[in-house]
């Protein structure tokens, strides 16, 4: 999806890994599986010893992390973080792991996810003399930990975790605990696997795949799971009854290799497009993906409509986050960078072009006129999920409503604005049917149904 260039963003990805003697390495490895999911910021603390030792810097996980700082990040349990941010400014203060010296002793704290009242709880701490170092809502587990420290860590968790709203998925490490828990609703994905005698647990099971680490399970909603050396724990601090896991994990955020939420997400993203065909079907000559994430849902548009898939638009892989644009300005130089229209496939072509989600509609506007620059006869836009009508609180970056193009325009005025001859989404039944049909399970607040939470 190239709307996450002014629409949706990405969120974070957190690694945790105990009783490994290359912690550091295995934890730089995981990030760099999840880099997709945040790419501000990238951040490693390590357990050696009783100390912790930490590195920490602004950019890809790649360029933060050298060789030197790996091996000087010694120790046999760590854990990682990459971020894009939804709560706070990209600041290196505000650059995870984040890490405390408390009364029981150091503590680094990662997060995914986004604490909808975060605003009333600083308020609340800092009326009792809380000082924050940073913008971020993360910052705030770390002042609650700090107040209950005549208590073990798992019972000062499950008696401050009450407190926040929100979605989290927590990485905490301690001088004895690497601590793993998901808030009540699941909104964010966290997994656990086993490497030889090591446990570890991520954001994706992809950074388990590089590393070859078995998986395990998920962390089941208002779990609190624990590493130490008597092995894998864990305790229950609060149950929903309905789960609100973000169904636009499979439409868009994860990695295709990744299972998700229980679920393969590259077969959910081809069910997306199968059925999608049987929706929104249109005579043509091919169906073309948006690289990336409109791969996986144009296969399948391909195999249930027979109509042949090609590769109509070739993805530029090695453009960095910013390059210098020409002295005089090319209509649509930022999306030809990126994308360039095939006009040996494209010409005289009725094309089906499929995109896993239309949030502003500015890039589809311009990758629409790159393909009829291309000569494609006729362009039938389809999106492999609903119209997206509300902003998420829950971890993502989004537009405000008044920035959504499906909020504000008739699906007849977005067909004329982007410049298709017609214009089709997946429906709600469809996205369920996508994901095991199950729509107890998952948060789509994104495409109009109601916000699991109370929004501060």
């Amino acid at each position: 999806m190239f709307e996450h260039i002014d629409g949706f963003r990405e969120e974070c990805a957190v690694f945790g890994i105990w009783n490994h003697e290359d912690a550091s390495r295995m934890t730089y490895l995981s990030l760099y599986a999840m880099q997709h999911r945040g790419q501000e910021s990238a951040g490693i603390v390590t357990l050696n010893g009783n100390e912790h030792l930490i590195h920490k810097g602004l950019g890809l996980v790649g360029d933060v992390f050298l060789e030197d700082e790996l091996k000087r990040l010694k120790g046999r349990a760590g854990i990682g973080h990459c971020r894009y941010s939804t709560t706070g400014q990209n600041l290196l203060a505000n650059a995870q792991p984040l890490n405390a010296e408390l009364v029981r002793g150091p503590v680094a704290v990662a997060h995914n996810g986004n604490i909808v009242n975060h605003k009333s709880l600083k308020a609340k701490l800092r009326s009792e003399g809380a000082i924050f170092q940073a913008t971020s809502d993360t910052e705030i587990i770390l002042h609650l930990l700090s107040k209950s420290q005549n208590i073990p860590i798992i019972d000062a968790l499950k008696q401050s975790l009450p407190l926040v709203e929100g979605a989290f998925s927590f990485v905490i490490l301690t001088q004895k605990k690497l601590i793993a828990l998901r808030d009540p609703w699941g909104f964010r994905p966290l997994s656990i696997g086993k490497l030889d005698d090591s446990w570890v647990v991520a954001s994706e099971t992809c950074a388990f795949d590089l590393i070859g680490a078995e998986y395990v399970r998920d962390v089941e909603p208002g779990e609190i799971v624990w590493m130490d050396d008597d092995g894998l724990n864990s305790t229950f601090y609060a149950k929903n009854e309905k789960k609100a896991q973000c169904v636009f994990e499979h439409v868009y955020f994860a990695r295709p290799d990744s299972k998700v939420f229980g679920l393969s997400v590259y077969e959910s993203r081809r069910n997306l497009g199968k059925i999608l065909a049987r929706e929104m079907p249109v005579e043509a000559d091919l169906v073309i993906p948006v690289p990336d994430s409109g791969v996986p849902a144009a296969i399948g548009y391909s195999q249930e409509s027979g109509i042949p898939f090609e590769f109509g638009i070739i993805r530029n892989h090695y453009v960095g986050r910013t390059f210098i644009q020409p002295s005089q300005g090319i209509r649509d130089f930022g999306v030809k960078i990126k994308l360039n229209p095939q006009s040996e496939v494209l010409r005289g072509k009725r094309v089906i072009v499929i995109d896993d989600s239309l949030v502003r509609g500015t890039t589809s506007k311009k990758i629409i006129n790159l393909i009829r620059g291309a000569g494609a006869k006729e362009i039938h836009f389809r999106i492999a999920s609903p119209p997206t009508v509300n902003p998420c609180y829950y971890g993502v970056d989004t537009p405000q409503k008044d920035q959504l193009i499906a909020a504000h325009r008739t699906q007849k005025e977005i067909q004329d604005y982007v410049g298709a001859d017609s214009l089709g989404y997946l429906s709600m039944n469809g996205l369920y049917q996508s994901v095991n049909g199950d729509s107890q399970k998952f948060c789509a607040a994104c495409f109009g149904e109601k916000y699991p939470t109370a929004i501060d």
